[in-house]
């Protein structure tokens, strides 16, 4: 159980931050092969620095990817459009480096082939879902809080209501809670790409006014009742100014914001990223099963929090263990659980696929603001359509 008064804090990043740019560009071209070859092996890694964007892994379809155009697009929707930014979609290079998936692994995935006959896993590893009654998402807050702010950035750049924004940017929030109750924000921070028109005469700081307009235009709006005026401490680019950003300034790489795509730290994490992974990989397919279960569980009121881990290994299909935690918000135990998981849910990586219906070009919309408490549509796995089936069996 957690205590009665603790805080907490989680981070996220906006969709212009390097390494996100580099999990879209894997994603959509994941999104490629899902919609002309739903069948296809896709593990796509991207790396951008100054001026080059590099993407490899192994890919096998039987459809064409103009990898130059793609990563050109992506880049331009989000916002790199100007040489100012430091990163300009139209005069980055771009490297293709993508090869065929292992035949090893392959026979170990294919339906048919392999040691096991079903629909393998296509690796070993642990994955992670979790739920609770914290926001309408039955998400935990200070990753949701986080998100906004970052998703409240980007627009105010792109409506041009704080016109000089970049789109590289963070927040970062800290919840005060108490008697499992939300409370207050005590501190929020805030690193937000600027241009040189909010630098002032001394050339080492944003001007006073731009940090305020992030206040009123970014903060307040999304904390809302949990902003405290003269409480809550809130800092926007801490060193001064963030005029050098995006990849300028950071190397970006597939796959390295784990937490910020998840929950927030709330929980543990298996350990595998999402984004660039066809849905054979369970890293990303058997994580999206587990938020799905646990989020029908707490749905169906039968926890307040929910956590669930599943273990695969490579090439075989049924999952080495099935793992249940509902943090002592039950009435039913977590053994039961277990049994009513196995009951209901599909856990064979085919099955899996099949229940969320993931071969589809869904995924370059996950890569930013989290995978999670997202009720988009193609968000499969945020649907509650098992909890009437889990109310009757659990009696």
């Amino acid at each position: 159980m957690k205590p009665k008064h603790y805080i907490f804090t989680s981070e996220s990043v906006t969709e212009g931050h390097p390494d996100k740019v580099c999990d879209q560009i894997s994603d959509a071209v994941l999104d490629k092969v899902m919609l002309d070859d739903p069948n296809g092996r896709v593990a796509c890694e991207t790396f951008i620095t100054t001026g080059l964007a590099i993407v490899g892994g192994e890919i096998t379809t039987t459809t064409y990817i103009d990898v130059p155009e793609l990563v050109r697009g992506v880049v331009k929707d989000i916002g790199y459009v100007n040489p100012r930014y430091g990163f300009d979609y139209k005069s980055c290079a771009i490297l293709n480096a993508i090869g065929h998936q292992s035949l090893d692994i392959s026979q170990g995935v294919t339906e048919g082939e392999g040691e096991f006959k079903e629909q393998g896993a296509g690796d070993q590893g642990l994955m992670v879902g979790y739920a609770c009654r914290e926001t309408d998402e039955l998400m935990p807050l200070p990753i949701m809080l986080a998100h906004r702010l970052c998703r409240q950035l980007a627009r105010v750049r792109k409506e041009k209501v704080l016109p000089w924004l970049g789109p590289d940017g963070k927040s970062q929030v800290t919840v005060e809670y108490k008697d499992g109750q939300a409370i207050a924000v005590p501190r929020v921070v805030i690193a937000a790409q600027h241009t040189s028109e909010v630098v002032d005469p001394t050339g080492k700081l944003m001007t006073v006014e731009a940090k305020q307009a992030i206040l009123e235009e970014v903060i307040k709006p999304v904390l809302k009742d949990l902003y405290k005026e003269g409480e809550t401490i809130w800092i926007v680019n801490g060193t001064g100014k963030f005029e050098i950003g995006g990849p300028q300034s950071d190397t970006g790489m597939t796959g390295r914001k784990i937490i910020v795509d998840t929950y927030g730290g709330e929980v543990p994490h298996g350990g595998g990223a999402f984004s660039g992974k066809d849905p054979s990989k369970v890293d990303r397919s058997a994580s999206y099963m587990c938020r799905y279960i646990a989020k029908n569980i707490v749905a169906s009121g039968l926890a307040d929090r929910c956590e669930i881990q599943l273990a695969y290994a490579i090439g075989m299909a049924e999952p080495v263990s099935v793992y249940v935690n509902a943090h002592g918000t039950s009435k039913l135990s977590d053994e039961e659980l277990v049994k009513i998981v196995r009951d209901i849910f599909a856990l064979k990586p085919k099955e899996i696929i099949e229940m969320l219906d993931l071969r589809r070009p869904i995924y370059r919309r996950t890569a930013a603001y989290g995978h999670f408490g997202r009720e988009e549509e193609g968000f499969t796995w945020e649907l509650t359509d098992k909890v009437e089936e889990l109310k009757k069996v659990a009696g």
